[in-house]
């Protein structure tokens, strides 16, 4: 990471024109006719987000580290004929929902079958734009805009609108969302960011930190691994994924954090749980497909008809919107993890359960 002394606005003014040296949202189409943005903030981190695929991220690295796995042939273009573990691309973020996060299912009021997590991964972000300024000497920002719509004659009409900043010199992503219901009927809004983390930034004695008021394992596989939820072995073959639901304490602001990754190197998460207030973790640490998900969410991956048994089903009325803000952080050395590490043990020791996490 450079010196930031060295991107103050004198200094880069003093040697280029063009901010696009420093800081950009640089956009391309790939030989199968996918579009593709690289992002970079000389910052030593970068990434790739993929328009056609809901605007979420695909590859990303720090200082040339991959930090998430990707599945072979990807970036996949949007096929509704496949399912949704066909299309995984992996990548550092698949955006889960908008209306179902969860198994596929047939509803058990009007028999609709959905598919695993969704369709929002498989839609199309239009209306891009890419805003660029200086705030001060020393502080550069550049933000990209999108619409993505999810829609259906007589069915829901929503559109997420979704902004990506980057600050000069910060190894930080911000992410703020806002869904609208643009319809006439109340319809249900399940949203859950499913970042994916992958080697070598998890990997055997690689470790989550979480303030939780208590963690749920989701079925029999998980609390086989109950009593080491917080601890990541390494790839096996035939390893069997657990899944943890976690109750998390926030600050009297709402804002709480969780930091995953090894001794050198770790991704932490920050985000408002007033929009967000669940979240869950996948272990995932099989030979070859070695990844796991830090998931902040609006509900757990249960599907509509378990949220609804469960009076976790959120509705979004007409005109109503929802918003959500998440901050993604690269955390490099041993001063800057246990910064985050003693931020975290504070909100365990003196953080306030989560309202509106409905676990248990």
């Amino acid at each position: 990471m450079l010196d930031a002394k060295l991107l103050t606005r004198d200094e880069v003014e003093r040697h280029s024109l063009d901010m696009r040296q420093f800081i950009d949202f640089r956009q391309a189409t790939l030989p199968n006719g996918m579009r593709i943005i690289e992002a970079y903030n000389s910052s030593g981190l970068t990434f790739t987000l993929l328009p056609d695929r809901g605007m979420d991220i695909w590859m990303a690295h720090y200082n040339g580290v991959p930090l998430t796995w990707i599945s072979q042939g990807s970036p996949h273009p949007p096929d509704t004929a496949q399912s949704w573990l066909q299309q995984f691309n992996g990548g550092l973020l698949t955006t889960c929902g908008l209306t179902h996060v969860g198994p596929r299912e047939q509803d058990e009021l009007t028999g609709e079958i959905r598919d695993l997590h969704g369709m929002y991964s498989r839609l199309h972000a239009g209306e891009i734009s890419i805003d660029r300024h200086w705030y001060g000497n020393s502080d550069y920002s550049a933000w990209l805009n999108t619409e993505v719509a999810e829609s259906r004659l007589f069915g829901e009409q929503l559109v997420l609108r979704r902004s990506y900043g980057l600050e000069l010199g910060q190894a930080t992503i911000t992410i703020w969302d806002t869904v609208t219901n643009r319809g006439d009927q109340s319809v249900p809004l399940m949203l859950l960011y499913h970042f994916n983390l992958g080697y070598p930034l998890v990997r055997e004695s690689a470790r989550l930190h979480t303030p939780n008021a208590g963690v749920f394992p989701r079925d029999t596989a998980a609390q086989a691994g109950y009593q080491r939820w917080w601890e990541y072995g390494s790839g096996t073959p035939g390893y069997r994924e657990q899944v943890f639901f976690h109750h998390l304490k926030a600050k009297p602001n709402g804002f709480t954090k969780v930091m995953l990754g090894n001794e050198d190197l770790a991704l932490a998460l920050d985000w408002d749980t007033a929009g967000l207030p669940y979240f869950t973790q996948w272990k995932n640490t099989r030979q070859g497909i070695y990844v796991s998900g830090i998931e902040p969410g609006n509900c757990v991956p249960e599907g509509q008809n378990a949220a609804r048994r469960n009076n976790r089903l959120v509705m979004l009325e007409p005109g109503q919107e929802y918003r959500s803000a998440i901050s993604v952080s690269v955390l490099e050395g041993k001063e800057a993890m246990r910064e985050a590490w003693v931020g975290i043990n504070q909100l365990q020791d003196m953080g306030t359960a989560v309202s509106g996490c409905k676990l248990g």
